[in-house]
């Protein structure tokens, strides 16, 4: 069992780099979005398997993070490059700033024992589930030509940026509080 677990999270891991090939390269949304779906799907099932069984790991706690911040980043960057979108870019970079800050954040609580300070919270969790979404009706507007769903997308975006904001300000407060 717990080698499924790992499979379903490095699944996440190479789903990244094929979804962005997928969108890039082919123009095949439909496709990437099957993948994201079965990505999205693994988020949540290793996660639950590894509770279900007692199967938690430390490896684990470490890849499942690292494993979501894969896959959005390729996502994010394949729907940039496709939509030639500013405002895409704009809110993706701060996303992925924050990314990039949280994991320092890890490392520095980490090397200081004070890993409860990063430990991901329910509101992280949303924040990656409304990423997911978010990415799932961008593709899905784009397999569509749908306007209307993208330009819908884009809200769910920011609502995401917003939460992204706020767990990433939590995890400062924490790693920094006396």
């Amino acid at each position: 069992m717990s080698n499924l677990i790992f499979l379903l999270t490095y699944f996440r891991i190479i789903a990244g780099p094929i979804i962005f090939f997928f969108i890039v390269f082919f123009h095949s949304y439909g496709i990437a979005l099957f993948i994201l779906l079965l990505a999205s799907a693994s988020d949540y099932w290793d996660g639950y398997l590894a509770r279900r069984y007692s199967l938690t790991s430390v490896l684990g706690a470490v890849l499942d993070p690292i494993a979501d911040k894969i896959l959005i980043t390729f996502v994010l960057i394949a729907l940039v490059l496709e939509l030639n979108s500013i405002f895409l870019a704009f809110l993706g970079s701060i996303t992925l700033a924050r990314e990039f800050w949280v994991g320092a954040l890890r490392d520095f609580n980490a090397r200081h024992e004070n890993d409860d300070a990063t430990k991901v919270t329910f509101l992280a969790k949303i924040k990656t589930t409304i990423q997911l979404i978010t990415f799932c009706l961008f593709l899905f507007g784009l397999y569509l030509s749908n306007a209307l769903l993208i330009f819908v997308a884009h809200f769910f975006l920011l609502a995401a940026l917003l939460i992204t904001i706020q767990t990433g300000l939590t995890y400062t407060r924490a790693t920094f509080k006396k």
